[in-house]
Parts: C-alpha cells; sequence; structure tokens
C-alpha cells in the first residue's frame, strides 16, 4: 500500500469542519486500501456465495455519495449509477466486469459533486428530501450518514486488501 498520506480531522475544528474531514479522511482510507491494485486485483470477492470486492465498495460508495447528496439537495430522480432501479444499491456490488478506472472515475465525479453541495450550503441545517425514506433531512445528518458508511465499508476493505495481498494498517 502507498504512503498514508491522508490529512488528520483537526483535532479543535467547528461542527462543520470536523464533519468534512472526518468524512474526507474516510473517503481518502477507502482509495488508499485500493491504491496500487489492478483490475484483477480490485475484482477479487472475500468468499462465496459473496460478491464484495474492493471494486464493489468503490462502486457502492459512488452511489452512496449520489443517494445521499445529489438526490436529497439536487435532484431525487437522478438514476443510480449502475442500476435502473431507484434505490438497488446492489447493482453496484456485481463489479465482474467492471474496472478500477471506471470505478473511480464515477466514484471521484460523486465525490466531488457532494462536496460542492457541502461547500455551498449556507450551513449544516440545510434541508432536502430523501426519497427513499420520502423525509426531510439536514445536511448535518446526510454527513454523518455518509460519514458512516464510509466507515462500515473501510473495514471491509481492510479484510478484502489483506485478503488480496497481505497488506494491514491505516
Amino acid at each position: 500500500m502507498t504512503a498514508d498520506d491522508r490529512i488528520a480531522p483537526p483535532p479543535r475544528g467547528n461542527e462543520r469542519e470536523t464533519l468534512r474531514a472526518f468524512l474526507d479522511h474516510q473517503r481518502d482510507t477507502l482509495a488508499m486500501k485500493c491504491a496500487g491494485l489492478g483490475d484483477e486485483e480490485l475484482r477479487e470477492r472475500s468468499m462465496p456465495p459473496s460478491t464484495l470486492s474492493l471494486l464493489a465498495l468503490v462502486r457502492h460508495l459512488a452511489e452512496v455519495e449520489r443517494a445521499w447528496f445529489r438526490r436529497v439537495f439536487e435532484d431525487e430522480a437522478a438514476p443510480m449509477v449502475w442500476s435502473e432501479k431507484p434505490f438497488d444499491f446492489q447493482a453496484a456490488y456485481d463489479a465482474s466486469a467492471g474496472t478500477g478506472a471506471e470505478a473511480f472515475s464515477a466514484w471521484r465525479a460523486e465525490v466531488e459533486h457532494s462536496r460542492r453541495i457541502e461547500r455551498e450550503a449556507a450551513s449544516l441545517n440545510l434541508v432536502g428530501r430523501q426519497p427513499r425514506w420520502e423525509k426531510e433531512v439536514s445536511l448535518r445528518m446526510v454527513m454523518v450518514h455518509v460519514l458512516l458508511e464510509y466507515g462500515r465499508h473501510n473495514g471491509h476493505a481492510d479484510l478484502l486488501r489483506e485478503g488480496v495481498d497481505g497488506t494491514v494498517g491505516a
């Protein structure tokens, strides 16, 4: 794995700075866990019958970014990245024909879109509509939810990376 060049969250930041930094730290962790691997390695599955792989996680988290930022605050009808069904997060897990270039391109685009939405928001109190729940949610709640998604899936990424080439850490 490449050197750990992630930026640590500020120890005394305000609420918004802290949420933003922790979310970016988790995003950087996902990228770090995949660094230096080719498509075949990124597609290696955890264990049958699971389709979970590092590539699947990148694809899934692109969907998460889109579903929780773009669809909540800008375009409720924006299609999923890999599924034609509105809330089918499972389609992203089938990465058997996917490539790292394709997945990371989509993921980076969604991350940048999410960052723009957050930066342009006047406050964490910005309210959007979560179409899956059919409820209003705050930007604060969305950032915490997405942060928890990354935390959970980065735990999976730790185990997947170790299974691919024995690399452990951070």
